[in-house]
């Protein structure tokens, strides 16, 4: 993860959606000699970011929370004064689907215009079958009608429903809905290509996200897990024992949840912009994760109550800062590992040959200024499959 392969004096040939070839300037201008040319006037190019854990279909914002929690409230009385995820899930059932599309439409220009080519977007607002599937049709007309490339993700086991939780046996109610009427509808639409659970104590257990996964997987959706956010619960180790994709969050993750990891395919992706916000002073283990040779990504987890920042090249500032990441690291983890964490290794991510064309074009002459101009937006321009993204705020 050192090695970004800098390169100058280049330039790229694209071919329809995918990039042709990649070579010295005169060389590729004598090959392509037809083609429309676009100067990039000496600045960087990078692969287009990929922000691989994003919930950015929700309603209304929840800022009063963050005054809260700095006079000192604490999660629990924050819920208990209507806050937390399930007073997103109460705004979020009472949105139609057009509101929620029109918000979530601008949300995607805001990603995008921060360099990201690729945005992986979970439900997980509604918890209940109507509400889980009207946020994946949002979803689905998003991947319609964006410019940039989104994948799909049902988190139906975001948590336990409040009108479930309030009545005995409500926990197992939920579970047998998550897996008898949620699953097969989303299936049937063909609206996700991922399934996830956030797998944390007071949540969903492992042998409850178990449960829910091996029955996502057995229904054709690859997996992901929210694990080992606040406390070690094996939530990594359980990533790795059913083949997902990726494992989230991991700020507690354990010793022995890293030594898996890294003897598996399963990405570590890391979401320090959460810890951030939150004020907490324990971050994932980039280091120790890296060290053992763990593939790393790193994303925003855009959502309204714990990370509201669509800025990836912000949350590359904070793994450098705050991870001890170096650049190459930061950069490699926002580009081909996140293309990892969505699956899509084989042909996201990279700039070579047989690639889609997902470029971003950066108001900098050096790689290390991406990350250095912390907060700032320097993307120039992206396309995503050859072609333009339209930003327009």
């Amino acid at each position: 993860m050192q090695d970004v392969a800098i390169r100058t004096d280049v330039a790229i040939a694209i071919d329809g959606p995918l990039i042709a070839a990649v070579g010295a300037f005169n060389d590729i201008e004598r090959d392509f000699e037809d083609a429309e040319r676009v100067d990039c006037g000496g600045r960087i190019i990078t692969p287009g970011l990929v922000d691989s854990h994003t919930h950015a279909v929700f309603g209304r914002p929840r800022y009063d929370e963050q005054e809260l929690r700095a006079a000192g409230a604490g999660y629990m009385e924050i819920a208990e004064k209507g806050g937390g995820i399930h007073s997103s899930v109460r705004d979020l059932r009472e949105r139609g689907e057009e509101d929620l599309l029109q918000l979530a439409r601008e949300r995607i220009q805001r990603i995008a215009c921060y360099g990201a080519t690729t945005v992986e977007i979970k439900s997980g607002y509604g918890l209940s079958l109507d509400d889980e599937l009207k946020t994946l049709r949002v979803i689905a007309r998003l991947q319609d009608e964006c410019s940039i490339r989104i994948v799909p993700t049902w988190l139906g086991g975001h948590e336990i429903p409040r009108e479930y939780r309030e009545r005995s046996g409500g926990r197992s109610e939920y579970i047998e809905q998550l897996i008898q009427e949620q699953l097969p509808a989303v299936i049937a639409e063909r609206l996700a290509t991922f399934a996830d659970v956030f797998c944390e104590p007071g949540v969903f257990t492992l042998d409850e996200t178990r449960t829910i996964l091996e029955a996502a997987r057995a229904s054709g959706l690859k997996l992901k897990i929210h694990a080992d956010e606040l406390e070690p619960c094996g939530g990594a180790e359980l990533a790795v024992a059913l083949g997902a994709t990726s494992a989230d969050h991991l700020a507690a993750i354990s010793s022995a949840g890293i030594r898996e990891l890294a003897a598996s395919n399963t990405v570590a992706t890391l979401l320090p912009g959460t810890m951030f916000f939150l004020g907490r002073p324990r971050h994932a283990p980039a280091r120790e994760l890296i060290a053992a040779g763990a593939i790393v990504a790193l994303a925003t987890d855009f959502n309204p109550g714990t990370s509201p920042t669509p800025n990836l090249p912000l949350i590359m500032t904070i793994g450098v800062s705050q991870l001890h990441m170096s650049v190459a690291e930061s950069l490699l983890a926002t580009t081909v590992n996140g293309a990892a964490a969505v699956g899509l290794a084989d042909s996201v991510g990279q700039i070579a040959p047989g690639f889609s064309a997902d470029i971003a074009l950066w108001n900098c002459e050096d790689i290390r200024e991406i990350p250095y101009w912390y907060g700032d937006a320097r993307c120039a321009a992206s396309w995503c499959r050859g072609e333009p993204v339209k930003v327009a705020l």
